[in-house]
């Protein structure tokens, strides 16, 4: 009785102990940039790094900035068809496919799908250069030579959708991930239930297998949303924001005018309402998912 006695003070510490590790890396990581960032943003420091406070003033040249309503629609019209056809589409669609087979071949094609995250950012980059190679030597324009077809310059016509693909092919292997996960912890007797009452694939996939996933749904909606907002890797490498900034997006967009340009209190400025932009935009996911997990799971066949 003593022994759990003196042990209790420790038992009730250990959660503690174990998370301490994790909370170091996120204030280390996530906490401290964005407290050196906010008081950054209010300077005009430059190469000089001098903190010459200047107030609102990067804040006012924000709308001011020439690009900035380019940047924007370019940012929204990448997040939402790479989130919608890809990173939420695309993901959903494997994990049905995959698990409705047998599980060698659906572990088979959920691994090969897996590459494109496990390949290092600048071999698939280079990747893509390569596919889309308006020269004669690119994958895409030897497809259409041999079908007899002319040969197409997506950098120039299309660059967006590139990027799209690029971004697309990447994110939607942690969503089929965690939807097939998602999906196979569903009771197998739902299934055989809705087949006795004559139910086919679809209406199963309709009424038991999307409703029981809703809450993975909704919080890779919302994850992979606050990503896209956030990424630019694959931009930089494929097209830099390019041709005349037609894929420059707003987190590269800072990037540039931080690392590139050297203007690093208008560049902190610009991440500041990003951050902005992504806590609203995660309230307002995280009410929705705590609404969700709270909710019944009642099935309607």
């Amino acid at each position: 009785m003593v022994e759990k006695t003196k042990l209790r003070p420790f038992n009730k510490a250990l959660p503690w102990i174990l998370l301490l590790p994790l909370v170091i890396l996120v204030l280390m990581f996530y906490i401290l940039p964005i407290v050196i960032t906010m008081p950054l943003s209010f300077t005009s420091m430059g190469l000089s790094f001098k903190w010459l406070f200047v107030g609102l003033e990067n804040f006012r040249n924000i709308p001011r900035d020439p690009i900035i309503p380019q940047i924007i629609g370019n940012t929204f019209i990448y997040v939402f068809f790479t989130l919608i056809v890809f990173n939420f589409g695309m993901a959903v669609l494997l994990s049905l496919l995959t698990t409705s087979i047998s599980d060698r071949w659906g572990g088979f094609f959920r691994t090969l799908w897996m590459l494109p995250r496990i390949t290092p950012s600048v071999v698939y980059g280079l990747l893509w250069l390569w596919i889309f190679d308006p020269s004669k030597n690119g994958l895409l324009n030897i497809i259409l030579s041999v079908l007899g077809m002319p040969s197409q310059d997506m950098f120039h016509h299309n660059p967006m959708l590139l990027i799209v693909f690029a971004n697309g092919f990447v994110g939607a292997s942690m969503g089929m991930m965690v939807f097939s996960a998602a999906i196979k912890a569903i009771p197998i007797e739902y299934y055989r239930a809705a087949m006795v009452d004559g139910a086919g694939w679809f209406t199963m996939v309709r009424k038991i297998t999307l409703p029981l996933i809703r809450w993975h749904l909704l919080f890779i909606t919302a994850y992979e949303t606050l990503s896209l907002f956030t990424s630019y890797q694959y931009i930089l490498i494929i097209t830099n924001g390019g041709p005349v900034n037609r894929t420059n997006v707003w987190a590269l967009y800072t990037y540039q005018t931080a690392f590139s340009d050297f203007k690093f209190g208008y560049g902190a400025a610009l991440s500041l309402v990003l951050v902005v932009v992504g806590v609203i935009a995660g309230l307002l996911y995280i009410h929705n998912i705590h609404v969700e997990s709270t909710s019944g799971n009642a099935l309607e066949i």
